[in-house]
């Protein structure tokens, strides 16, 4: 498969698994859980899959920015599940889920420590 593909793939996993996420800590009702969490899992597990094939594909390595963004992940993956253990912290989950997004877009833009 082409470069294009995976970044394609890529960029709307982590839009819908960042999407999916957020949804959480907005309304975490009980009702929609299991939809909610059976999609971010799975837009998560396809954004890991196409980022290692785009990383394959264009020759990256495992560059310090890539262990960022793998650090940044699976921290918003924990936290995902969180915000339906723990609604009255829906809010500063939320906070920490936009830090850790801001985090993982600089380090893909900025490429610290290349």
């Amino acid at each position: 498969m082409s470069l294009s593909f995976y970044q394609v793939v890529h960029a709307l996993s982590v839009f819908l698994f960042v999407a999916f996420t957020f949804q959480a800590f907005a309304a975490p009702v009980p009702e929609r859980r299991k939809f909610v969490m059976a999609t971010s899992g799975l837009m998560s597990l396809v954004a890991l899959v196409a980022g290692f094939g785009l990383a394959a594909k264009a020759g990256y390595g495992m560059p310090a920015w890539m262990i960022i963004k793998l650090v940044c992940w699976l921290g918003l993956s924990a936290i995902g599940g969180a915000a339906f253990r723990r609604p009255e912290k829906a809010g500063s989950l939320a906070f920490v889920g936009v830090v850790l997004v801001v985090v993982a877009v600089l380090s893909v833009y900025l490429k610290p420590f290349a």
